[in-house]
């Protein structure tokens, strides 16, 4: 179990899932979105369980979609719409087939917001790209202090699509993070209100489940009623069709011609140089680290 692409433990009152892939940076595809998933159903489904923790193992958090898994069937792209279709020509994209299947990630991240026990989302390393699209939808966000959230796919390549980023911390400043894809820091996640914690990078764990255990002491039925009134404010302001606008909307920014060719990059100058390209000019996320280590 321990090479499993997802773990799930229950530890007194917790429901702890950890996305175990260390060696890819814990980055997304099949098996771990559909990991999570079965997770958080098993964790529903317990009687112990009063609150759910999902974590990562090894040094982040999660680095998003796994974009080296072999295209998009490898990252857990996979197709979910069965209806008779043309052989596509070379280069051809079918918005209908991508948006069952994206949409079918956005389902899938959704169990958390649906799940009717807390979920607390725990933080460390770095957050980025798809893997904000599933945190937001956690009940709270704690971070490490030395954490790094953002979506640096909107520079290229993608938009949020479950978007939950405007419902928690405003037009203003899902402006000012989605169209510059700037990386947050723990602090500054804290201040505008995407996260509700922050704690020593060592006492994250420690501190996360310390806080959890406090729902033990609320009736199970008064935590999902209350985390259901809460969604479905959300929910009347639009967030269902925002999303499939969102994941629309992220099928035709992968298929543009800028983002044909920034894919195409790959083989030719290597998976990790066209993603320093793309950070490059905004001295962030790895970027900024190189900065900070005198990497060169």
């Amino acid at each position: 179990m321990a090479s499993a692409p997802v773990l799930y433990e229950e530890r007194d009152t917790l429901g702890i899932i950890t996305l175990n892939r260390p060696e890819k940076l814990n980055t997304l595809n099949e098996a771990v979105i559909q990991g999570i998933v079965d997770a958080v159903e098993r964790a529903t489904l317990s009687e112990d369980v009063r609150c759910v923790i999902l974590r990562g193992a090894g040094r982040m958090f999660c680095a998003g979609y796994d974009l080296t898994a072999g295209g998009e069937e490898g990252a857990g792209f996979r197709p979910r719409f069965g209806a008779p279709r043309p052989q596509p020509r070379p280069g051809a994209w079918d918005p209908v087939r991508d948006l069952a299947f994206m949409g079918h990630n956005v389902r899938r991240f959704m169990a958390l917001w649906e799940c009717p026990k807390p979920v607390i989302a725990e933080i460390h390393g770095y957050c980025v790209g798809g893997a904000t699209d599933l945190v937001l939808c956690a009940d709270l966000i704690f971070m490490a202090d030395d954490a790094v959230i953002g979506y640096p796919p909107s520079r290229i390549f993608g938009t949020p699509t479950t978007v939950l980023w405007v419902y928690r911390i405003g037009l203003e400043r899902a402006k000012q993070f989605l169209l510059s894809g700037d990386q947050i820091d723990a602090t500054t996640a804290e201040r505008i209100g995407l996260c509700a914690k922050v704690f020593p990078a060592a006492r994250l764990s420690e501190e996360t489940e310390a806080y959890a255990r406090r729902f033990q002491h609320i009736p199970a039925n008064q935590l999902a009623l209350n985390k259901l009134l809460i969604n479905q404010v959300i929910e009347l302001m639009g967030l269902r069709t925002g999303q499939l606008l969102g994941t629309l909307f992220d099928g035709i920014t992968r298929h543009t011609e800028e983002a044909l060719r920034w894919v195409e990059s790959f083989g030719e100058v290597g998976f990790r140089e066209a993603i320093r390209r793309r950070d490059a000019p905004f001295g962030d996320y790895g970027e900024a680290k190189k900065r900070s280590t005198g990497e060169q």
